[in-house]
């Protein structure tokens, strides 16, 4: 009896040898660790004997065929990521093998043939990112026990094949963002009735939906048949779906009337409809047993009648769109029935008339009500400006009438105001100032002097087409030798009406044209010139006015900055930019701003004077409350200077690396200062008017922070407008140790080039230091060894608060993905910003449980994708962790 034990643990421990000498050959675990318990290693899993049982390589190096897996007869589990190479032979000797997941691979050639004779006990298959062709999907269909079916984001071409019907006990199937073309075979809902969540979207997929299709398939959670072409109407059996939780069949060509046997969808959560064909009138019964609906878009079709009464009485729905259709009538009293849950409300591009019941004003959740496009013919309710969390309110495209309701100019939540296109009048100088992000105002009847402060704060154009409305003077003030910023449209003191305003603005525009030829042919000529003579802002004499500021009333001067600073005493100087000194200058009235100059001699070097001049062009096109305020600037021989808002509390660099700052610096704090930093420049990337920005030199030296610690992003000297409708290169430009990597070979202007600096700010505030360490861990590709907790500022207390945990998980996160060596692999500034809005009280793990691969795995493989695809894969099976970190949509992204 004790030989017979003793021969076992020293078989035992004869196969466990034999295991660590494989996972040894393998080269995926460097050699320091042959000696030490292979139980222990990273990546690795033991059952209880001490044999390996799960190996998940998401970041090691190599190819498959370098491990003998004849070695793991008890390996059960076996995930990887970025290895080369095709699937080899040997891993048909895993008998035991239950799931098997491949990310980003670069497979070659065809997989064995013995999978799906040998690999019998396989339950999971995950290979995702890995351009593999359709001939994978014909050899996984005799695997009787597979149970999660992913091969979403590959090259599968031609129809799916039938063999997938074959799965019996399938549950998850998923094959979204592949070029599969044909109909849907009809083996896959007749055969798999076990199954739970299928995913057809981003295909190529046509046909019609048979009628029979879902009538055996009792237990569906999800059905995404979204962004392909199917076509003929949606069949009345999607009503049989009891358990359906999900519905995704946008971006189709599905015509005809929307089933009435959908309100049987009692659990249904979430429907999407939009960007087909559908018709006819919406029923009331449709949606009024749907007690779980809180997601519902039909929008851009062709919907006519009223909109049903059970919308209107949801007690659950946080997000309706229905707009791009014909639907006709009002806003009734129902509406208050949503008042504890609607978020955002789209209507437009309707045919809605008057009255808005004035019991909106009860939605007190409400943040964004877009109803532009209609035929309202009424005033603006005032009850619109109660709303206590509205931000966004869109009313152009009507014909409202009267004044705008003092309740709106006083919302403290608003931020975007679109009334363009409409009948509105009044004396625009009696309004008060507003504090809004985006205000537009133009082609209506509004009539006085446009204030300063308004055209200091918004662009022109938000005032066009109002005939009554007078620009100011642009002539200078002979007593303070100031000048009002120039304006697109042409100023006058009598008011000018738009169509004489129309021909200067074009006037003026040929006349920079040909001014800007004349500069380039005779460039030499002009730097020669000003070599010997110096610059001036103006033709004229030395005396000529020289200082071109604005936002105030006329009372500061050239002079008085100059003596405000004792003609630059370095006693002023707070600090030094990237080409040019900054002074602080505080006028006898108690203004206090800061003053860049850029020295003499640097105005000499061709480089320094054109980032000074870049910086000014930029800065005067460009409103959002998270970038520098530029007040004015001088141009002259005897100096150069930018005066801007004074930033008291310094760079986001010095903070960062003063023990006291950085202290005060609390987690809160610095993830508002990403939140504003993401926020800038998904403006400067999307929505600056003037066309997208690129910053080139993000780094924690040009995030500057006022007296509140809000974050503002400064130095444009190095920016660039980008043509897309052209390729645009340039010289490489930015701060070493915030410069993505493609720079040094391309000369293209790219926005991904800004991403990657945001990853690295981002990392630099979240540690405390510049995160060097970190990215050099990512490319070692040893990111599961790095806990989370490890990398946090140490001289903050550790988070413990739910928020703060949450905010600063989803920050590392996002920063992961935005440091991807591939730049198309790196999300958008938008998405990354829209991913801050987001105020969704998810579940989040514990610090001390999360690795950075885990983050990567969780949101960087993710976030690349489509916005319209994340708003899907969120609703899959994904972890808390991942949910925790999933991006936000808004309809408006899709």
């Amino acid at each position: 009896m004790v030989m017979a034990i003793c021969c076992y643990f020293w078989a035992v421990a004869l196969s466990i040898e034999t295991e660590k000498d494989a996972l040894i050959r393998s080269s995926w675990w460097p050699a320091e660790v042959a000696s030490s318990d292979i139980c222990q290693w990273t990546r690795v899993s033991c059952d209880s004997n001490g044999s390996v049982e799960a190996i998940f390589a998401y970041s090691a190096k190599g190819k498959l065929d370098k491990m003998n897996f004849t070695l793991l007869p008890n390996l059960r589990r076996l995930g990887f990521s970025g290895l080369e190479g095709g699937i080899p032979r040997e891993i048909c000797t895993v008998l035991e093998l239950q799931t098997l997941e491949l990310i980003e691979q670069n497979i070659t050639g065809e997989s064995p043939a013995c999978l799906q004779r040998s690999l019998l006990k396989l339950m999971t298959v995950s290979i995702s990112y890995s351009q593999i062709t359709s001939s994978v999907l014909d050899d996984l269909g005799d695997l009787k026990s597979l149970v999660d079916l992913d091969l979403s984001l590959n090259e599968l071409t031609g129809p799916i094949p039938a063999a997938i019907g074959r799965l019996s006990n399938l549950k998850y199937l998923s094959v979204l963002s592949n070029k599969l073309e044909g109909s849907i075979p009809l083996e896959i809902f007749s055969n798999l009735t076990k199954l739970v969540t299928i995913n057809l979207s981003l295909n190529k997929l046509s046909g019609t939906i048979p009628s029979t299709l879902f009538s055996k398939i009792g237990v569906l959670n999800t059905l995404d048949l979204s962004h392909n072409s199917f076509t003929g109407t949606i069949p009345s059996t999607l009503g049989s779906l009891s358990e359906l939780k999900f519905l995704r069949l946008q971006w189709n060509r599905f015509g005809g009337k929307v089933p009435q046997e959908m309100a049987s969808l009692t659990k249904v959560i979430s429907i999407d409809m939009s960007n087909n064909e559908l018709t006819g009138v919406i029923p009331s019964i449709l949606f009024g047993s749907m007690k779980s609906l809180d997601y519902l878009d039909l929008s851009n079709n062709n919907f006519v009648g009223p909109i049903p009464s059970s919308l209107w009485t949801s007690t659950t729905l946080k997000k309706l769109f229905l707009h791009g259709n014909k639907f006709s009538g009002f806003v009734p009293q129902e509406i208050k029935s949503m008042t504890t849950s609607l978020t955002d409300l789209d209507l437009s591009s309707n045919l809605l008339t008057c009255p808005i019941n004035p019991s909106i004003e009860i939605l007190t959740e409400l943040q964004s009500l877009k109803l532009q496009g209609n035929k309202f013919r009424c005033s603006i309710p005032p009850e619109l400006g109660n709303l206590k969390k509205l931000n966004y309110l869109d009313l152009s495209l009507n014909q409202f009438r009267g004044s705008i309701p003092p309740e709106l100019w006083d919302s403290p939540t608003l931020r975007t105001l679109d009334l363009h296109k409409n009948h509105l009048s009044g004396i625009i100088s009696e309004f008060p100032f507003p504090s809004f992000s985006l205000l537009n105002l133009s082609y209506n009847l509004f009539t006085g002097t446009i204030p300063r402060g308004f055209l200091a704060t918004y662009s022109s154009l938000a005032f066009l087409g109002n005939k009554g409305l007078v620009i100011p003077d642009k002539h200078m003030d002979n007593q303070s030798g100031l000048a009002l910023r120039p304006s697109s449209m042409s100023r006058s003191k009598n008011g000018i009406d738009f169509i004489l305003q129309a021909k200067v603005l074009v006037s003026l525009l040929i006349c920079v044209i040909l001014l800007f030829g004349f500069f380039s042919l005779f460039g030499i000529a002009f730097k020669k010139l000003r070599a010997s003579h110096g610059f001036q802002m103006q033709q004229g004499s030395e005396n000529s006015n020289i200082l071109s500021l604005w936002n105030y009333n006329g009372t500061i001067t050239y002079e008085k900055l100059v003596e405000a600073t004792e003609d630059f005493d370095l006693k002023y100087c707070i600090g030094t930019g990237g080409y040019g000194s900054v002074y602080r200058a505080k006028l006898p009235n108690g203004m206090v701003f800061a003053l860049k100059k850029l020295h003499r001699y640097e105005a000499e070097q061709p480089a320094l004077d054109q980032s000074f001049r870049n910086e000014v062009r930029l800065l005067t096109e460009v409103r959002h409350r998270s970038i520098i305020r530029l007040y004015g600037y001088c141009l002259h021989r005897k100096c150069m200077f930018l005066v801007y808002e004074l930033m008291e509390r310094g760079s986001l660099f010095c903070i960062l690396r003063d023990d006291i700052e950085a202290v005060e610096l609390d987690w809160e704090k610095r993830l508002d200062v990403v939140r504003d930093m993401a926020h800038a420049l998904s403006y400067l990337h999307h929505d600056c008017h003037c066309g997208p920005i690129v910053h080139r030199d993000i780094s924690s030296n040009n995030i500057l922070l006022n007296a509140d610690y809000r974050a503002f992003v400064s130095d444009f000297g190095t920016a660039r407008l980008i043509d897309l409708d052209s390729s645009a290169f340039t010289a490489p430009a930015g701060t070493p140790g915030y410069i993505a990597p493609e720079v040094a070979y391309t000369t293209s202007v790219n926005e991904k080039s800004d991403v990657y600096s945001f990853g690295v700010v981002t990392l630099e505030t979240i540690t405390g230091c510049h995160p060097a360490d970190i990215i050099s861990t990512l490319s070692a590709r040893q990111a599961d060894e790095v806990c989370l907790l490890e990398i946090l500022d140490p001289r903050l207390p550790v988070p413990r608060g739910r928020s703060i945990i949450q905010g600063i998980t989803r920050a590392v996160a996002l920063a992961l993905a935005c440091l991807h060596t591939t730049p198309r692999s790196r999300p958008s500034m938008k998405q990354v910003s829209e991913a801050f809005i987001s105020s969704c009280a998810l579940p989040v793990e514990p610090l001390e449980a999360v690795s950075l691969q885990k983050l990567q795995m969780s949101v960087g493989s993710i976030i690349k994708l489509k916005q319209e695809t994340l708003r899907r894969l969120s609703t899959c099976r994904i972890s808390s962790l991942e949910l925790a970190l999933s991006v936000p949509l808004s309809n408006t992204d899709k």
